[in-house]
């Protein structure tokens, strides 16, 4: 509920968007304005380090609405979750600061689909995470890429991922849902 407003006006700005024509390629890079509120600042006086991470969910709205696979989920079923994501940080945002969220597929494995989600200003990047999401099925279930890409097609043009991003998804994975995953500090 943290940011419950700003995601139902980015989703309607979205469709908005779409209905003006102004939809996305898969492979597009997808922007937001936004600005920094008082809500989204900690102790230190700037962004909360958590809060980025809300935010670039607005920018996941966005490029899912934009590109059309929102609905295509939708009509089927489907879901997108976040099974991992990392974030570095470059410089702060401070309060009133407006900047952009910049989002895109970067790519895929086996199992799930990778996006990108910078914040900007002024063309600088200040912070940039990687998501890796997985699709499920509101019945239960995965779906895997071969039947999401036989759904909606497989976007050409998407660039190969760095080599670090797989290994990091790898090394930071978790056992499967269905196998045990005691918390042994050891």
């Amino acid at each position: 509920m943290n940011v419950i407003w700003r995601t139902l006006l980015v989703i309607f700005r979205a469709r908005s968007r779409v209905r003006r024509g102004k939809g996305l390629d898969p492979t597009a890079v997808g922007s937001i304005r936004l600005t920094t509120m008082p809500t989204d600042i900690d102790i230190l006086r700037h962004m909360n380090n958590g809060r980025y991470l809300s935010l670039f969910d607005l920018g996941r709205w966005d490029l899912l609405i934009r590109t059309g696979l929102f609905d295509a989920m939708k009509d089927r079923g489907w879901y997108a979750v976040v099974s991992s994501e990392t974030i570095t940080f470059r410089k702060s945002l401070v309060p009133w600061q407006r900047f952009e969220v910049q989002s895109r597929f970067i790519g895929h494995d086996e199992k799930a689909l990778f996006l990108e989600h910078r914040a900007v200003v002024r063309g600088e990047i200040h912070a940039r995470a990687i998501v890796r999401a997985r699709m499920l099925r509101r019945t239960g279930g995965t779906v895997s890429n071969e039947e999401l890409f036989a759904a909606v097609g497989k976007p050409e043009g998407v660039p190969e991922i760095d080599a670090w991003v797989h290994d990091w998804a790898a090394a930071s994975a978790l056992p499967p849902v269905r196998a045990s995953a005691p918390s042994d500090w050891s």
